[in-house]
């Protein structure tokens, strides 16, 4: 009995030798360093790297770029000994300046997994990105405070279904702002903040809108001279948001994502540009007591005044691609493969992207987002809608969307004339392209 107790006590040390040896051995052969571009989801992140490398022994390093500053950070990092082995790609824009450090990934098991080869970026046979969200953007309202503004005796629009185009949403941005004290809000509008973390929602996001119509003119994907066609629609929005807002149109510049996501989701604002990913922000918090419950969520189509927008939808799109860095060693390119193909597949993996970060991810294991505002951009699809496409991919460089955001700003501070933000739209758009395609 001793002798057969003794055995099994060495059989038992012998596993957890080598099951210790082994998990050793794989964390040496290699290790994942990922560069992160959302900080609304790096929590998320950091604990699925956490359970990766307690499942497999694999280390997995996150971090998460500061909101605006993804490109420089990108490019400080790549230089280092240990560079990133996993980064991200807005598009086929932003693919250009680093095509040479991607590693192709057709044969990847994670490409095989995509529910639609589209959401790859493609070239010569190759594949250098793979889309991991789709997301969707508008105009998210606090539905509570919108039907108290319908049932109020100074609305002349009394339902959400008026509103079909920019004259009916105009109308009701301008009664609420007349009228905030009586619903008892700051502003129609968030505060729409033009630092680094907060800008990229007009310089990018909203310009989309005016590139979205005139490439749907024009019946183009890209191009390298935008005509502004949609110039004049860009500016009614952009003024309708500035003029109806919670702090006076001067003040922008000094306001930031923070600002914006506070005024909404303590209900200091009817309506705040932005995206499905903002749910887990502004969702109801029971330790703060800040926050709008599920049903309060409702989500309306960006309207700019173009012909034909009442059978608009919402902007859906990505700029969000996984790429390999093909610098990185053999062993460390293989785990960064597997780690991302375990995301995708695994159920911890999904159920992260899924629940933690409200994502909607194109592939076949995906699980449905718990998110009410990905709900509301499934029905819009359903009724028919037509959705916006993400065009801000093609924009030329993160130069001419500076230029851009400075000049908005400089004409809502009355310091800069709408004609700057012309030429840094038209004019800046084929400096740009020209200097990128040389």
């Amino acid at each position: 009995m001793k002798k057969t107790t003794s055995l099994i006590i060495v059989m038992l040390l012998s596993i957890g030798i080598f099951s210790s040896c082994r998990r050793q051995q794989q964390t040496a052969a290699g290790s994942v360093y990922y560069l992160n571009f959302k900080p609304e989801q790096d929590a998320a992140w950091q604990e699925l790297a956490r359970e990766y490398t307690e499942e497999t022994g694999v280390q997995v390093t996150v971090l998460t770029a500061s909101e605006g500053n993804y490109e420089a950070t990108l490019t400080s990092e790549i230089g280092k000994n240990d560079p990133p082995t996993l980064f991200q790609v807005n598009g086929p824009v932003g693919l250009q300046n680093w095509k040479n450090y991607c590693y192709d990934l057709s044969s990847s098991a994670v490409y095989s997994e995509l529910t639609d080869k589209n959401f790859a970026l493609t070239e010569n046979n190759m594949v250098y990105g793979i889309a991991y969200v789709i997301e969707t953007y508008g105009i998210i309202y606090n539905k509570t405070l919108l039907n108290k503004y319908f049932a109020s005796t100074f609305s002349t629009i009394k339902s959400v279904d008026e509103i079909n185009g920019f004259d009916s949403f105009a109308t009701v941005v301008r009664e609420i702002q007349a009228n905030k004290e009586s619903l008892g809000v700051s502003g129609a509008f968030t505060s729409a903040g033009m630092d680094s973390s907060s800008d990229w929602r007009f310089k990018t996001h909203l310009a989309n809108m005016p590139i979205y119509y005139e490439y749907k003119d024009e019946n183009i994907t890209s191009t390298s001279a935008i005509k502004g066609t949609y110039l004049d629609n860009y500016k009614q929005i952009w003024d309708l948001y500035i003029e109806n807002a919670t702090v006076p149109k001067t003040a922008i510049a000094t306001k930031t994502a923070t600002d914006a996501q506070t005024e909404f989701k303590t209900g200091r604002a009817v309506f705040y540009q932005n995206g499905t990913w903002e749910y887990s922000n502004c969702k109801f918090d029971p330790a703060s007591g800040e926050g709008l419950l599920d049903a309060e969520f409702g989500m309306l189509p960006i309207y700019i005044g173009a012909p034909g927008e009442e059978n608009q939808g919402l902007c859906t799109g990505s700029e969000n691609y996984w790429c390999v860095n093909k610098n990185a060693s053999p062993e460390d390119i293989e785990a960064t493969l597997q780690f991302i193909n375990w995301v995708v597949t695994s159920d911890t993996g999904t159920e992260s992207l899924a629940e933690d970060m409200n994502f909607v991810s194109p592939f076949k294991n995906a699980e449905s987002a718990d998110n009410p505002l990905v709900d509301i951009a499934n029905e819009y699809i359903e009724d028919g809608k037509i959705s916006v496409s993400w065009n801000f991919s093609t924009i030329p460089s993160d130069a001419w969307k500076n230029g851009v955001g400075t000049a908005l700003t400089q004409y809502a501070a009355g310091s800069g004339s709408w004609e700057s933000v012309r030429k840094a739209f038209v004019e800046g758009w084929a400096s740009e392209y020209a200097a990128a395609n040389r």
